[in-house]
């Protein structure tokens, strides 16, 4: 039987998500499907282990899948080579000074890609979350050029990360070694791959994922960002 994801119209309120047991198992994840991209609607999505994802011409597409790939700050792996770079120096790490930028080099093609999901719409709608102060990036700058970067959404001590890019080696990398600094205790990976199992990301099961968001996003926000708890303003 072939199963669709539900439903939500665009004028529905920005909590009508099904719960996530509906969350279809092929393709693993994929819980509904429509909406939009307004603040409210997202960071209720990301509170409830809920990301959207989606290409060009796609309606928004709302996943969670399970397991869930996360990152214990803890647990980052840092190389020989990363360790390295790291006391070279040869990087300068700033926060939210270009947060435009950094979304924009995330979305920019890359070899063997076949597009980029960071639509012009997603670009504009957590743009709007940093200037509300619940999107983040991470710059990396070598001789004053961006180089490198990430950037997610921060919801009390957890991040929730949502793309990196690099120019040179180890620049994302070293971006990354950055959020361990900042006091977040759950760094959101939401899909495995091999790039982020070499820096130590591991799967758990969505219930644990989500009992985990109960602790740590009601949390006061970590050191490094202005963050605010979802709901506080």
């Amino acid at each position: 039987m072939y199963l669709r994801p539900y439903w939500i119209p665009r004028d529905a309120p920005p909590d009508a998500f099904p719960e996530l047991c509906f969350a279809l198992s092929e393709p693993n994840g994929l819980l509904a499907a429509g909406g939009d991209l307004e603040p409210q609607r997202l960071l209720v999505a990301y509170r409830r282990g809920i990301f959207p994802w989606f290409s060009e011409g796609q309606p928004v597409l709302w996943w969670s899948p399970d397991p869930r790939a996360v990152l214990l700050p803890q647990e980052i792996k840092v190389s020989r080579s990363l360790r390295k770079t790291l006391r070279r120096g040869i990087f300068q790490i700033t926060q939210d000074t270009a947060f435009g930028d950094v979304i924009r080099g995330c979305a920019s093609p890359r070899p063997n890609d076949m597009g980029t999901w960071i639509t012009e719409e997603m670009v504009e709608a957590y743009c709007r979350l940093h200037s509300m102060g619940y999107a983040h990036s991470v710059e990396c700058w070598h001789e004053g050029e961006l180089v490198g970067g990430l950037y997610g959404v921060a919801l009390g001590q957890v991040f929730f990360g949502e793309s990196m890019f690099s120019r040179m080696s180890d620049a994302s990398k070293v971006a990354l070694v950055r959020l361990r600094e900042l006091g977040f205790e759950l760094i959101d990976c939401q899909v495995p791959n091999d790039h982020l199992a070499s820096l130590g990301a591991r799967e758990i099961p969505r219930e644990d994922f989500t009992r985990l968001l109960d602790r740590w996003c009601v949390a006061p926000g970590a050191i490094g960002f202005p963050q605010r708890v979802e709901g506080s303003g």
